[in-house]
């Protein structure tokens, strides 16, 4: 399983948007960044994601699953571009702010620290485990939604 994260600005559409979309999910759509379609390409069914508000609480709120390979983006005609479909798992009962994730020296490597402009991003394991234990996901919680 790999592990990503996903920027969305809450009020063009939020994690409460995302987890009212239900079991049947959502296309990540509207993507338009070569990198960040490239990652979506790399997705496999059951891979995990953050779910971080950008722009307006610069934090992360959720957790994703992606529940559909990458496909033609239906916001386009463009065949240039994909995307993904993702569905809601869980709350993140504390969200983690960018500014904690800053100040934590075990992701000093972050891509949401290095590359911050990118929409779709990588994460590596032991980052999704400090993340999941900064936000307050127990061990049995996560192995409930793994």
């Amino acid at each position: 399983m790999k592990y990503w994260l996903f920027k969305s600005e809450p009020f063009k559409w939020s994690w409460d948007h995302q987890k009212k979309a239900g079991d049947k999910g959502t296309e990540w759509d509207g993507v338009r960044n070569y990198q960040a379609r490239n990652n979506m390409r790399e997705m496999a069914l059951g891979d995990r994601g953050f779910f971080y508000h950008s722009n307006e609480g610069l934090e992360i709120v959720g957790i994703a699953e992606i529940c559909k390979l990458a496909h033609p983006d239906s916001t386009t005609d463009d065949a240039r571009w994909e995307c993904v479909d993702i569905r809601a798992l869980a709350d993140v009962p504390r969200p983690v702010s960018l500014q904690e994730i800053k100040a934590n020296p075990k992701l000093a490597d972050m891509s949401l620290v290095t590359s911050m402009r990118l929409s779709v991003q990588p994460v590596k394991e032991n980052e999704w485990e400090e993340v999941c234990r900064m936000g307050g996901l127990d061990p049995e919680t996560l192995k409930a939604i793994l």
